[in-house]
């Protein structure tokens, strides 16, 4: 069937009258946005958790630490990115204020920031240091402001929400361009509260305002993908493990989720009858906890555990969200630099190289062209000579629609067509799937679609062979 080119070629084909309008796949609602496409094709990440927790060996601050503790002496934000760009992340999101409410901006709403600290005497703008890096080297910013404020003595009044978007509009307005907006889940609980040390409770789905949090956010950074439990750019995947389901529609049904939801395991898989483009991120720290302790250096996840984790999470229709613990000193460790660094090189050693004969359309490694493919109808692919593969990729032209619903994988032994066992469902395909299997020797493979919501749109499919890493 007809290949898809980019959509201003096409309409121009159209325009010629070289090509029949029926020949057009059309759209299969829910739909991306293009900010939503884009943010997909970034697929790697990095997270930054640095703060006051760092000084007191904490995870989750209670909001009345003194500030005199926060006083990095070597604090270096060209080495943090350094770090992402040799690892191969795309950007950075970094935790402008967790839930302890300490703001490493010099915020004019609160005390409790950076601008009260020893660090560089008052005057030290980490937020800023970190955009200035980013646009020397090249990185996405993206920013995670907790809206739970363990500090603020008018946290569950309703003086809190309006300084919440103060404060958003600050970070928003004086950074330049930011990518992604992390609105975490957890909020409301015990805290200090400004000495009142209590549990205040509130109704996550309407204490906030998020409408006027989103209108913000969308006034001021257009093109910011906004990540909750319900987004509305991306959404939670429901664990900490950067382990994205094998089922993975990249819907929600948008009325239904929001920031704390309580159902959150329903959100690996997403929503098959969703409304709303809603892709899965994947968020997992390179250490066992979020910020820094130097009692996890001998537990930093090795370069093979993240490439597991990069198979189980891009590799499944999701975006991989890489936490790095910021030191004391306010650098990133070595250890966590040289695996995050091995890592991208075993990915690239991996998937470098497309086995498969170069085709239009399929095998040409251009996103905007596809072949069409009916459900029940077959792919194959032929190679030149027998070849050893373990590695299998593919993916959906998604600004049409997510389509795929099950499909198989088969290699020709000489004699007769076998499948290939990946060891995990093949369901969904979105985005991009990524399939590791025992290593085959074969001259001759097809994909079927086995069930599609229509006319599948495929991308790229490519094979590989990994020699020293596949599951053999």
């Amino acid at each position: 069937m007809k290949k898809r080119l980019s959509k201003t070629f096409l309409v121009s084909l159209l325009l010629a009258g070289s090509l029949h309008a029926e020949e057009v796949p059309s759209p299969l609602p829910p739909l991306p946005s293009p900010q939503q496409v884009a943010w997909q094709q970034m697929e790697t990440y990095a997270f930054v958790h640095f703060g006051l927790n760092t000084f007191t060996d904490q995870e989750w601050g209670y909001g009345d630490v003194p500030l005199d503790k926060f006083n990095p002496t070597d604090l270096d934000c060209e080495q943090w990115v350094r770090t992402f760009v040799e690892s191969g992340m795309k950007g950075v999101i970094l935790t402008a204020k967790h839930h302890d409410g300490f703001c490493l901006w010099p915020t004019k709403y609160t005390d409790y920031s950076v601008r009260n600290t020893p660090y560089l005497d008052g005057k030290g703008d980490i937020v800023g240091q970190l955009a200035e890096a980013c646009r020397k080297y090249g990185l996405k910013l993206g920013l995670y402001l907790s809206p739970w404020d363990r500090h603020q003595a008018f946290y569950g009044t309703s003086l809190y929400p309006e300084y919440y978007v103060l404060q958003m509009e600050e970070l928003l307005s004086d950074y330049g361009d930011i990518f992604e907006v992390w609105l975490d889940g957890a909020n409301g609980g015990n805290g200090w509260y400004g000495g009142a040390k209590e549990e205040r409770k509130i109704d996550r789905r309407t204490y906030y305002n998020y409408p006027r949090i989103i209108e913000t956010i969308h006034r001021l950074q257009p093109k910011a993908i906004i990540f909750s439990d319900g987004g509305p750019g991306c959404r939670w995947v429901g664990n900490e493990s950067g382990i994205a389901s094998t089922t993975n529609w990249a819907f929600l049904r948008k009325d239904d989720v929001y920031p704390g939801y309580p159902q959150f395991r329903e959100l690996g898989p997403g929503h098959a009858d969703g409304d709303t483009w809603m892709p899965a991120e994947c968020d997992v720290s390179i250490r066992p906890g979020w910020f820094y302790h130097k009692g996890e250096d001998g537990k930093v996840k090795t370069p093979e555990q993240l490439v597991d984790i990069y198979y189980s999470s891009v590799g499944r229709n999701a975006t991989m969200l890489l936490n790095f613990p910021v030191d004391r000193t306010g650098r990133i460790n070595p250890i966590d630099s040289a695996n995050a660094v091995a890592f991208r090189g075993r990915i690239k050693q991996e998937l470098s190289h497309n086995l498969l004969p170069r085709r239009k359309a399929e095998t040409d490694g251009c996103f905007e062209t596809y072949k069409v493919l009916q459900s029940g109808e077959s792919l194959e692919v032929k190679l030149t000579s027998k070849t050893k593969l373990n590695r299998l990729l593919l993916q959906e032209y998604i600004p049409l629609g997510q389509r795929v619903k099950a499909f198989r994988i088969e290699w020709h032994d000489g004699k007769a067509w076998q499948a290939i066992d990946a060891g995990e469902e093949t369901t969904t395909i979105g985005y991009k799937r990524i399939l590791r299997f025992p290593t085959v020797g074969t001259k001759r493979l097809r994909l079927t679609i086995l069930d599609s919501r229509a006319p599948v749109l495929l991308s790229e499919v490519a094979a590989f062979y990994a020699p020293e890493h596949g599951k053999e």
